[in-house]
């Protein structure tokens, strides 16, 4: 038994017996209807067809045991995304664990800025790669690119090669390198038309931090432990070494922090500084050209 629910909600942790229909279930099970149609994809093996079609099938001893365990590390708030160890992210799906942070759809905005602003043959760099979802997403949508990606954390570099080979199948390939920041370049000879991170950026003293999905992403991709800017300001002040003439740089960043993140760029020099709004109308991502 979880000694936490997640979100704050009073879930019970669900009884699951052998000879519990699939239909049954639904009606069981405190959970999301979508969320548990996907750990019960995982955990019995049903594709969403099947599960609808066998909907009168009774769980199995095995079966039973197996979902009740994903059930219940749901319940006690751990992400599905860790529980399947997959989640999709611009029409992909990557492995995730909890060494890296879990791809969000928001973060999707920044990848068709980048695509957007990347040259035929550019060269662009992921700053914090994480799971490689930015980086790979890129590659994948651009064979002609050349794509590099750093992380401070060898275990995110390890994941995010193997899905570099898992998804890019050899098509394209991302070059990785580690580093904190700017320093993962040291070894790098190139500049850049792009550079594009998804920093950690949350304020150290933000309470959700120790709410939802956030309690178990690993905290170091999460928040700076300062103000949630000390590592925008460094992408920054750094970018200028890196890029070429004309070259952008582009951030994900707090929901309130745009003016500040605007300002930044606008300090540093670069023109045409813009942020840009997600799907819910947050501004998401700032960025400016560097002039040279």
């Amino acid at each position: 038994m979880c000694s936490e629910i997640s979100a704050g909600a009073s879930l019970r942790m669900p009884d699951i017996e052998a000879g519990m229909t699939i239909r049954s279930l639904f009606s069981t099970v405190p959970l999301d209807p979508l969320e548990l149609r996907i750990l019960m994809e995982y955990a019995i093996g049903f594709s969403r067809v099947k599960l609808i079609t066998h909907s009168d099938h009774p769980l199995t001893g095995e079966q039973a045991k197996a979902l009740m365990d994903v059930v219940s590390r749901r319940v006690c708030g751990e992400p599905i995304a860790y529980i399947t160890g997959k989640r999709e992210f611009f029409g992909l799906s990557f492995a995730v664990c909890p060494d890296v942070l879990i791809p969000r759809p928001e973060t999707e905005l920044l990848v068709e800025l980048a695509l957007e602003r990347l040259p035929d043959d550019g060269k662009m760099v992921d700053m914090g790669t994480g799971s490689g979802a930015i980086a790979i997403a890129i590659a994948n949508e651009r064979p002609d690119a050349h794509v590099f990606a750093t992380d401070v954390s060898e275990k995110a570099l390890n994941m995010a090669t193997h899905n570099a080979l898992a998804l890019l199948k050899g098509k394209q390939t991302v070059h990785f390198s580690a580093g904190n920041w700017f320093y993962a370049l040291k070894n790098v000879n190139e500049t850049f038309d792009l550079i594009v991170s998804n920093p950690p950026y949350i304020d150290s003293k933000d309470d959700h931090l120790q709410k939802g999905d956030l309690r178990f992403e690993p905290v170091g991709a999460l928040t700076d432990h300062a103000d949630g800017l000390s590592a925008l300001k460094i992408l920054v002040s750094g970018a200028p070494s890196y890029l070429k003439q004309g070259g952008w740089l582009l951030m994900e960043h707090g929901y309130d922090q745009a003016e500040a993140v605007r300002s930044l760029l606008a300090r540093a020099g670069f023109e045409e500084v813009q942020s840009w709004q997600d799907l819910a109308g947050i501004e998401r991502v700032s960025g400016g050209r560097f002039a040279g």
